[in-house]
């Protein structure tokens, strides 16, 4: 699902990443963790294949990094990052359906994909005036929706109350059973553990290989 050798990213003349090697196998779920700016928001965004490499060969569902064919390769995966990917305007289920046209998938699905986080009686509020616990929820049923290949998670707790993190699971668990893959990049150690088969930590731009439950979360603040 993803195989990268030697990656490298520089942002202006910052070097981001360096000679990181990454491969995520179908059926599994792999955990990111490392302290801010240590650069795993910009490594999601180069498995989404919207940045490119500066730097080493890889492959994500098959398509070479910074060439043409990642194209074909993005209806097959979801970002969900920090910011909620809606429109302020349209209404959740308005944004669905939305997704739904841009991705090929059967709009009948929607009003189900709202019912799986809970959204199913805010179908018809506009984006903007949910809370950001909503929108969160609102991007994990796109997941849900868009059924990807390869799932790029972005702190999947953050703005979600505790009676939600288990729809961060559900959703996971959903892909993994469709012979996806994840990647899920956090501060929350212990979540990222409970999640992933294996955890690495973003160290110098590379990933280096954790087997053991790290620090506490306050240590990577």
């Amino acid at each position: 699902m993803i195989a990268v050798t030697g990656l490298g990213v520089r942002l202006g003349r910052t070097p981001v990443l360096r000679a990181l090697d990454l491969a995520v196998g179908a059926g599994e779920v792999y955990g990111v963790l490392g302290p801010n700016g240590a650069g795993k928001s910009t490594l999601l965004r180069v498995l989404a294949t919207l940045l490119r490499p500066t730097a080493g060969t890889g492959k994500v569902l098959g398509a070479r990094l910074g060439t043409d064919e990642v194209r074909a390769a993005r209806p097959s995966i979801a970002l969900a990052g920090h910011d909620s990917s809606l429109h302020p305007r349209l209404t959740l289920e308005e944004n669905l359906r939305h997704v739904a046209a841009l991705t090929g998938r059967d709009a009948a699905a929607v009003p189900d994909a709202l019912d799986v986080v809970g959204l199913r009686r805010a179908a018809g509020r506009r984006a903007e005036h949910c809370s950001q616990g909503m929108l969160r929820r609102a991007d994990l049923a796109r997941v849900v929706l868009t059924e990807p290949a390869l799932l790029l998670l972005d702190e999947p707790h953050a703005g979600l109350d505790r009676s939600s993190f288990g729809l961060v699971d559900l959703v996971v668990q959903r892909v993994r059973a469709r012979g996806g893959a994840a990647v899920v990049v956090a501060h929350d150690a212990p979540r990222v553990w409970a999640l992933a088969d294996r955890v690495g930590e973003l160290l110098d731009g590379g990933l280096v290989a954790l087997h053991r439950e790290p620090a506490p979360e306050s240590e990577w603040r």
